[in-house]
């Protein structure tokens, strides 16, 4: 008896894994903020809290790049001579009922600094560094068909803290990742080639998949490598098996034939496409740009990229876009990027910290 009723536990967990209604993966989630700088001790990431007098706006944000500039200010001329302080944002949101059964993330890209993050008054994490990327799992303290606040505090009043300018605030995007509990993880794809020429090359990929229900499951991964033309170029695929509530690292190869390289001039891009299995029906699908390349150095003739001598012509660039603050936008990102390329750059040390995931694609693929 006790077996019948485990696998029926296992079935009807299968079950719900499999039935929920199909919604969008990754969602901007940048419009209708409210935000207030402040120096008062505010109760903001209560969801009852009034916040109708603060103003709306949306993401990203840079609240420093608006104020006076003054050589009294605490972060002094070498961190931009603007001012830091105190603020918060707060956001109202509903999700439907198909997404119950889903795991909800929210992604935050950067935010300048020390900040914490409320759902519902609940507080979720904080983090102290301004440049990093992170996720929070919203998922348990979220309400479907109600209204729903999240609530940021951002703590930019210790100055100085750089010696360049560093702005404040929601600076970067955010997104609402939607999965099902099985899913591939946050960054949850490692590609490397190790070893490539014109004829073939050898391409390993380590993924980790999450099993976030309460059930062990059998997870058949499946991937598939595009090439920058869209045609199947290598595929592989393996099964796991995963214990509830943890994470497994799998590891596929594949070999491609006369690969097209990624180089300077043409910054050739191959699509991995992940997509998970649990018994026979699709759960997730996650996607990765991949360029085919080999490097080395050499201590007596330098760099060489795919075989040939490669001169680096490289710059010390940081994250702000001058006059414009440190909030990201895509176009001024790429008009920078078109005027170094033009100077014959061809190389970015992003000092001193993770740039924005935007710099990062734009430099991979070219594309402005």
């Amino acid at each position: 008896m006790k077996q019948k009723i485990t696998l029926f536990f296992l079935i009807l967990n299968a079950a719900m894994l499999l039935n929920a209604k199909s919604v969008q993966r990754k969602q901007d989630f940048t419009a209708n903020w409210k935000f207030s700088l402040t120096t008062a001790n505010l109760e903001a990431e209560q969801p009852a809290f009034d916040d109708a007098a603060w103003r709306s706006l949306n993401l990203p944000h840079d609240w420093s790049v608006e104020s006076d500039f003054s050589n009294q200010n605490p972060a002094s001329p070498g961190g931009g001579a603007l001012p830091g302080g105190l603020g918060w944002y707060r956001k109202s949101f509903s999700l439907d009922k198909s997404y119950e059964g889903k795991r909800i993330y929210i992604d935050f890209d950067g935010v300048y600094c020390r900040s914490e993050v409320w759902i519902n008054g609940v507080s979720v994490g904080k983090r102290p560094f301004g440049y990093i990327s992170f996720r929070y799992d919203l998922t348990q303290h979220l309400k479907f068909g109600e209204q729903n606040v999240i609530a940021v505090k951002v703590d930019n009043s210790k100055q100085p803290n750089s010696r360049w300018y560093s702005g404040s605030g929601i600076y970067r995007n955010v997104w609402l990742t939607v999965t099902n509990p099985v899913h591939v993880d946050l960054w949850g794809t490692h590609v490397t080639t190790s070893e490539v020429s014109e004829k073939s090359a050898s391409v390993n990929v380590e993924t980790t998949v999450k099993n976030a229900s309460k059930s062990q499951v059998k997870v058949l991964v499946k991937q598939v490598l595009l090439s920058p033309k869209n045609k199947k170029a290598a595929q592989n695929t393996s099964e796991i098996t995963i214990k509830p509530e943890q994470s497994e690292k799998i590891k596929l190869d594949m070999i491609v034939q006369q690969p097209a390289r990624w180089s300077i001039e043409q910054p050739n891009l191959y699509t991995l496409v992940t997509t998970l299995y649990v018994a026979g029906k699709e759960v997730d699908s996650y996607t990765t740009n991949v360029g085919l390349r080999s490097f080395d150095f050499d201590v007596h003739k330098g760099f060489f990229l795919n075989g040939k001598n490669v001169k680096i012509n490289g710059v010390c660039n940081h994250h702000d876009l001058g006059a414009l603050g440190a909030a990201i936008n895509t176009r001024a990102l790429e008009r920078q990027l078109q005027i170094l390329k033009e100077m014959g750059c061809n190389g970015i040390r992003t000092s001193h910290n993770p740039p924005a995931p935007e710099l990062l694609d734009h430099c991979a693929s070219r594309s402005f």
